[in-house]
Parts: C-alpha cells; sequence; structure tokens
C-alpha cells in the first residue's frame, strides 16, 4: 500500500468519525426534523468519497487531471451549502450547540480540506465563506469560532499551503531531472568529441606519421617522391581539420586518387550539416564520392553550404590556353542535394 492509499484510507475514516457525530443524538428532545440530519449525511459521505477517490485521484498531485471536474465542483458547493444549514433547521435553538449538529463544521472543512488537495482553492475558500456565513447565521460569530470553525479555516490554509510547497518541490524535480538529462547529453556529446579526436590524431599518425620518420633518418633531405607524399599528407590533415563531416572510407579514397594524379582538392566545411543524421550523411559522402571518381578537373573546391535545399557545392576548374591568354575554365559544377 502506497502512502496515497493510506492518505486516503485516513481522510475517509475521519470524515467518517466526523459524520458518524451527526448520527448520535445526545438529546433527542431538541431534534424537530430528524430527516434533516440524515439527509445532510446521505448527501455528505457519498460526495466526500467521490471527491477522495473519483476521477484524477491517483494523478500525480502536480498534475491537472488530479483536478476534480466541473460537476464535481458544484456538488462539493451544494454539500457545503445543504449540510451548512440542514442540521440547524433540525433543531430547537437549544440544539444548535449539541456535537450531532456541530459536526458540520468539521465536516465541511474537512471536505474544503480534501478539494483544496485536488487543486481547487477557489472553490474551496467559497465552501469557507459559505461554512461560515451559516454558521455564524445560526450560533453567532464568536460561539462558530470557538465550536470549530477556527481548526476548519486551520486544515484549508495548512493543505494550501502544503499543497504550494509540493508544487514548488515537483517543479523543482523536474528542472533537476532536465538538468540532469542535459549533463548527460554533454558528457555523451564531450565523449563523442574525445573520440572523434582520438580517430583524427590516429589518421594524423597514419598519415604524417611515415613521412616524418623518413624526415628525421635523412635528416630533412627528401627525394622528390617524398616531398609529394607529404604534401599529400598535409592535404589529408587539412582535410580532417576543414572538412570532417564530408569525410568517409569512400570519399577520402577518391581525394586521394584525385591528388595522386595531380589534381588540388580544397574542402571547406561552412556549415549547413549540424545535425544532420547519420542515414542522410552518408548519401551526400556516397554521392560525393561518385563526383571525385569522374572528376578529370585540375582544382576541385568542395564546400558545404547552409542553403535549404543545397547541401554540397563542388567546382572544378581546369587551367586554360596560356598562348590565348585564357584563365581557368569551369568545367565542373555539381550540387548535392539535401535528402527529404
Amino acid at each position: 500500500m502506497n502512502v496515497r492509499s493510506v492518505l486516503s484510507l485516513l481522510g475517509l475514516a475521519f470524515t467518517a468519525y466526523l459524520a458518524a457525530r451527526g448520527l448520535i443524538w445526545t438529546s433527542p428532545e431538541t431534534v424537530r426534523r430528524g430527516w434533516l440530519i440524515v439527509a445532510a449525511l446521505v448527501v455528505y459521505l457519498p460526495v466526500t468519497v467521490l471527491w477522495i477517490f473519483g476521477v484524477g485521484a491517483r494523478a500525480r498531485s502536480s498534475d491537472r487531471a488530479a483536478r476534480m471536474p466541473g460537476w464535481g465542483v458544484a456538488l462539493a458547493l451544494l454539500v457545503a451549502v445543504v449540510v451548512s444549514n440542514a442540521p440547524f433547521l433540525a433543531v430547537t435553538e437549544e440544539g444548535r450547540t449539541q456535537p450531532f449538529v456541530t459536526w458540520v463544521i468539521g465536516g465541511i472543512g474537512a471536505l474544503m480540506t480534501i478539494v483544496m488537495v485536488r487543486r481547487r482553492p477557489i472553490v474551496a475558500w467559497v465552501g469557507m465563506i459559505v461554512l461560515t456565513i451559516s454558521t455564524s447565521f445560526w450560533l453567532g460569530p464568536l460561539q462558530a469560532l470557538s465550536l470549530g470553525l477556527v481548526g476548519s479555516f486551520l486544515w484549508v490554509t495548512s493543505a494550501q499551503l502544503v499543497t504550494i510547497a509540493l508544487d514548488k518541490a515537483a517543479r523543482d524535480t523536474e528542472r533537476l531531472a532536465e538538468l540532469q538529462q542535459a549533463a548527460s547529453a554533454w558528457q555523451a556529446s564531450q565523449s563523442g568529441r574525445q573520440r572523434e579526436r582520438r580517430i583524427h590524431v590516429q589518421r594524423a599518425l597514419q598519415a604524417a606519421g611515415p613521412i616524418l620518420a623518413r624526415t628525421i633518418e635523412n635528416g630533412g633531405n627528401l627525394r622528390a617522391a617524398d616531398k609529394e607524399a607529404a604534401r599529400r599528407a598535409e592535404a589529408s590533415l587539412r582535410d580532417e581539420l576543414r572538412g570532417s563531416r564530408l569525410l568517409d572510407d569512400g570519399v577520402r579514397v577518391e581525394i586521394e586518387a584525385a591528388r595522386r594524379r595531380g589534381a588540388a582538392v580544397s574542402l571547406f566545411d561552412e556549415g549547413g550539416l549540424e545535425g544532420m543524421d547519420a542515414a542522410h550523411l552518408a548519401c551526400i559522402r556516397k554521392e560525393l564520392a561518385e563526383i571525385l571518381r569522374e572528376s578529370v578537373s585540375d582544382r576541385v573546391i568542395i564546400r558545404t553550404s547552409p542553403h535549404h535545399e543545397v547541401a554540397v557545392t563542388i567546382v572544378g576548374r581546369s587551367s586554360g590556353d596560356a598562348e590565348a591568354g585564357d584563365d581557368d575554365n569551369v568545367d565542373l559544377w555539381r550540387e548535392i542535394r539535401r535528402p527529404r
């Protein structure tokens, strides 16, 4: 049995105790209309049970689902009006201070406390105002206060303060959960970046390590082939820094092949691919590798694009006729569209 069930049973037991006082007529001679007392109990108990166990009772206390619907509100206000007056009408003036009559002060106070807990503060205070007006009319303000009205106000006030505290605690808990999720996401992002950096370092060592070793061995005196290999290694490292989102094994192979045949390939990641899922990136890289495989340009420039339709632009230039004074010719212009 959870805490909610225990509190519900305690609330039911307390209201039942208060209502039972209405059946113990300590001075029967003062009772003129006993049916009114019984009718007040018949109206009070079902509505109170409804508010304890009815719609939304199992919802979290901070949820709007915990609030009773409008028809339940109408029943609670009807009980506040009827029960606050019926027992006093049922007895003579001398019997109005008897426990089987004044139980309504605690009974309505208990019901309005439940109403407050069920997230209907305005209804609870309206019910308390009805109770105050009714009991003050029948008993007088001071006597009503001395017979339990002060306690009923304390119950409802305490319920509202506890409810406010619980709501704040629930909001703080949700906020803490959001912060924990954000921290976990940040930690996962940092772990991903660390793995990515390790991969870049490994690739850098694979690409540049042999060239650096030969450079040290030869004291900086490299053959032409070694110098060319060093330039390609430098270019591949630059690719990893400038356009890592565009690279996979297939793209790297085609870029290396283009450079080996003498083409200059430049990658520039200028944004636009952030947040794109792995499947879409794979499609873009596959298309880029195919374009590079077919390219015969002397210089190839690859740029990512923040455009909403174009993901990558590939421009290829080849040397023009020097004798004719021609500038470089654009012999390749391709755009890779964003996947839909």
